[in-house]
C-alpha cells in the first residue's frame, strides 16, 4: 500500500461522489436526476457534453446592483448583462430553433437579461410559451434577483420551468446596502437599508415558494471581498436551510472598463484560492457548482464558450430550419454513449487509486475542448479547467481564462505570462501537445508540462499522474511544496473557435 503523507496540506477529500454537484443517477432520486442529468449548470459532468443558450429579451431591471453595468451591441465582453443584440420574444423563438438545429446538444434554453427577466414578465413569459410549443423538448430555465419572484411563482409552475437560478448575496441588510443602492418596488424606488431588506424578504420568499412547489433552484451569491466574503457562509446556511438545489459563488467581475460602481471605485475581486476557499467551507450536504463561466445575456454553446455571432438576426434569417426531434435525439444518444464512456474511465482511474493512502492534495490544469478528453493544444486554449486531486479522487474546481499564448503560428510571451499568473497554484498543466518554448517558462515557473496523456480522459489520466506524484513524493524523489495563489480573470470574452464542439 502507497502511503504518502504531507503535513503542509490538509486532509485529501474522502468523499468522491459528493465533492461538488458530479453527482450521477446513483446518487439522487430519479425525478430529480431528470432535471439535471443534461443541465449544463446544474450538473458538472453535463456541462462537458450539453449546450445552453440563452436569449436577451428582457432589458429592464427592478433594482441596481453594484457591480452591474448592462451593455447593449457589446461583442467582447463575457459577463452577465452583456449582449449584442436585444431581441423580441418571437426572434427569440426563431433563434431557438436555429441553434437547437445546428446545435443537437443544446438542451436548455435560459433567460437571463440582459435585465431581470420578471421585471419583463410579459416578454418572458411569451418566450417561454412560444419555445414550449415549439420545442418542447428544451428545459426551460431563468436567472432573477428575486424581487417579483413570490408575484410570479404560479405561471412559473404551469409554464414547467424546472430551474430557477436566484442571486442572493446577502441576508442582512446591513450588508446589502453596500451592494444595492436602490430597488424599485411598489411603484417607488427604495434605497439604502430599507431597500436591501425588502429585497432580501422578497427573495427568501420566492426560494421557499419555488421548492415548496418541486422547482429546482440554484443560488447564485457574488463574492466581495470586505463586503460580503465573511458572511457568504450565512447565505449558504440559510438558502440551503430553504432547499436550494445548488449555490455557486463567483468572483466579483470589476474592472474600470466595466463602467460599473465597484469597477470605478477600485473594488477588487477575490483570488483564484481565496474563492476555492470559501466555496470549500460552504461545500456540505448542499451542491457547490464550481464550473460557472459568469455568461453574457445571450451566450450559445457549451459553457466556456460564446458561438452567438453564428446566429446574429442577419443570419437566422438566411438560415434554412428544420426543428428535426428525431435527429435530436439521436445525437444525444451518442452524447450520452461518450458521456458513459468518460464517467467508466473515471471509475477504472479511482481503482486504480485504490491502494494509495495519502494526505496529499494537489491542483492541475486541463486545456480542453470538451468532452472530458484533454484534446487542445497548449497554445490554443483561452481558458484552463482545474481539478483538485487527492487520495480521494479528483474533483473540478473551476476554470481560469488566459490570453491565448498562440498567436498566428507564434508564441506570444506576454500571454504566456497571463497563462502562468492564472494557473500558478498548479502543480502541471495537461494538454494535447506544448511546445518547447512554454514547457521551459512552465517548467521554470514551477509548473510541470504534461503531454503524455493527449486525447485521453481527462479524470483517468489526471488520477493516475496523482498516484504517480504521490509515489515520487514517497520515495523522495520529489518534494512536494505547496503552491502559492492565482489570479482569476473575468470579462473576457471566450469565442467559439477557440473552444467550440461541433455538432
Amino acid at each position: 500500500m502507497l502511503n504518502v503523507s504531507n503535513s503542509a496540506d490538509p486532509a485529501g477529500c474522502k468523499a468522491k461522489a459528493s465533492c461538488g454537484d458530479s453527482r450521477g443517477p446513483g446518487d439522487m432520486d430519479p425525478e430529480t436526476w431528470e432535471k439535471v442529468k443534461n443541465h449544463p449548470c446544474y450538473s458538472e459532468e453535463a456541462h462537458h457534453h450539453y449546450a445552453r443558450m440563452h436569449v436577451a429579451v428582457a432589458p429592464a431591471c427592478n433594482i441596481q446592483c453594484h457591480y452591474c453595468n448592462r451593455k447593449y451591441d457589446c461583442a467582447n465582453e463575457s459577463r452577465p448583462g452583456v449582449v449584442s443584440e436585444k431581441l423580441t420574444p418571437e426572434d427569440a423563438a426563431k433563434k431557438v430553433l436555429a441553434v437547437a438545429s445546428t446545435i443537437p446538444q443544446m438542451t436548455v434554453l435560459g433567460i437571463a437579461g440582459p435585465g431581470d427577466p420578471l421585471a419583463n414578465p410579459d416578454k418572458t413569459f411569451r418566450t417561454f410559451d412560444l419555445i414550449a410549443e415549439k420545442a418542447p423538448d428544451i428545459k426551460l430555465c431563468l436567472s432573477t434577483n428575486g424581487l417579483a419572484l413570490p408575484d410570479h411563482v404560479d405561471r412559473i409552475k404551469a409554464l414547467k420551468v424546472d430551474h430557477v437560478t436566484l442571486t442572493i448575496n446577502m441576508v442582512d441588510p446591513e450588508v446589502g446596502e453596500r451592494i444595492y443602492p436602490w430597488v424599485f418596488y411598489k411603484h417607488k424606488r427604495w434605497t439604502g437599508r430599507d431597500a436591501a431588506k425588502i429585497l432580501s424578504e422578497r427573495q427568501l420568499e420566492g426560494l421557499d415558494l419555488l421548492t415548496s412547489n418541486g422547482i429546482l433552484c440554484k443560488v447564485n451569491s457574488v463574492m466581495i471581498p470586505g463586503v460580503n466574503d465573511d458572511h457568504l457562509a450565512e447565505v449558504n446556511q440559510k438558502v440551503k436551510s430553504l432547499g436550494a438545489f445548488l449555490h455557486n459563488i463567483m468572483p466579483l467581475i470589476s474592472a474600470p472598463e466595466h463602467g460599473t460602481h465597484y469597477g470605478l471605485t477600485g473594488q477588487r475581486g477575490p483570488t483564484a484560492q481565496e474563492l476555492k476557499a470559501l466555496q470549500d467551507r460552504c461545500e456540505g450536504q448542499m451542491n457547490m457548482m464550481r464550473h460557472c463561466r459568469q455568461c453574457r445575456a445571450d451566450a450559445v454553446g457549451l459553457l466556456g464558450e460564446d458561438r452567438s455571432k453564428e446566429f446574429t438576426l442577419e443570419k437566422i434569417r438566411e438560415m434554412d430550419v428544420e426543428y428535426d426531434l428525431d435527429k435530436r435525439q439521436a445525437y444525444q444518444t451518442q452524447v450520452e454513449a461518450k458521456r458513459l464512456e468518460t464517467r467508466k474511465a473515471k471509475e477504472e482511474g479511482l481503482k486504480a487509486l485504490e491502494d494509495v493512502t495519502t494526505d496529499l492534495k494537489i491542483l492541475i490544469a486541463v486545456a480542453t475542448k470538451g468532452q472530458g478528453i484533454i484534446n487542445e493544444h497548449f497554445g490554443h486554449a483561452h481558458e484552463f479547467q482545474v481539478y483538485e486531486l487527492s487520495g480521494g479522487g479528483s474533483k473540478f474546481v473551476g476554470h481560469r481564462r488566459v490570453d491565448m499564448y498562440c498567436q498566428g503560428g507564434f508564441g506570444e510571451e506576454d500571454a504566456l505570462d497571463t497563462v502562468i499568473r492564472a494557473i500558478s497554484d498548479c502543480v502541471a498543466v495537461f494538454a494535447s501537445k506544448i511546445g518547447n518554448c512554454p514547457k521551459d517558462t512552465l517548467k521554470a515557473a514551477g509548473i510541470e508540462p504534461v503531454d503524455r496523456y493527449a486525447h485521453e480522459f481527462i479524470e483517468k489520466s489526471a488520477l493516475a499522474y496523482f498516484k504517480e506524484y504521490a509515489e515520487k513524493v514517497r520515495r523522495g524523489e520529489v518534494v512536494h511544496i505547496p503552491r502559492g495563489d492565482a489570479e482569476i480573470r473575468t470579462g473576457a470574452l471566450v469565442s467559439a473557435g477557440a473552444t467550440g464542439e461541433d455538432a
